[in-house]
């Protein structure tokens, strides 16, 4: 990820357990509209910033290719089972 990305995603966490420190959701349901909420906070900021730069601030940079994330699950399965 890069510092931009890195940031928004903290941004929408801490939103989140903010909402959630203060509401105390008691259910799945209303932890889930929080979680929603709190995402979205980072998503509009986000698609600000965009405006501003006049350019995307995601990346294709942290996706990996299948064969990859394969090789990943097999040697986090390894891991584990050790």
């Amino acid at each position: 990820m890069n510092d931009l990305e890195l940031i928004f995603t903290m941004l929408g966490e801490r939103m989140t357990t903010e909402l959630s420190q203060n509401e105390k959701p008691e259910t799945f349901d209303k932890s889930k509209d929080v979680a929603k909420r709190g995402g979205k906070v980072a998503g509009n900021a986000r698609i600000e910033a965009e405006k501003e730069l006049g350019r995307p601030v995601t990346t294709r940079q942290n996706y990996l290719s299948l064969t990859e994330k394969k090789k990943r699950l097999q040697d986090e399965n390894k891991k584990r089972n050790k």
